[in-house]
């Protein structure tokens, strides 16, 4: 008989508890789509700060490039004034993409 009485008062207790389960997995169940869709539109965005990082790097690349083909151009140079024809058609070449490239790369503000 206490046994009887001690489910019966654990019954509702177990009913008010399975009532906040209940209650939070029906807010979670709703907000769901506002947390996907949020999460959705923040992947397929980019952060001014991520644009701003992705246009650095794309800048020092071209940088770099430029570098390297302006040492390659100086020794292209130096190999024509010494009558290599050969080295006077990439020195060309060289300047040609150097051309097109330096437009590419912003000037730097003093």
């Amino acid at each position: 008989m206490i046994v009887r009485t001690a489910h019966l008062l654990a019954l509702p207790l177990m009913a008010l508890a399975l009532q906040g389960c209940l209650a939070k997995a029906a807010v979670d169940v709703a907000t769901a789509p506002v947390r996907i869709g949020s999460k959705a539109v923040d992947l397929a965005t980019t952060s001014q700060s991520e644009a701003d990082e992705k246009r650095g790097r794309e800048i020092r690349k071209r940088e770099e490039r430029l570098a390297k083909l302006d040492r390659k151009l100086r020794d292209r140079e130096d190999d024509c004034l010494k009558g290599d024809d050969e080295a006077c058609r990439e020195a060309v070449s060289i300047r040609r993409e150097m051309d097109e490239l330096v437009p590419t790369i912003p000037a730097e503000r003093d």
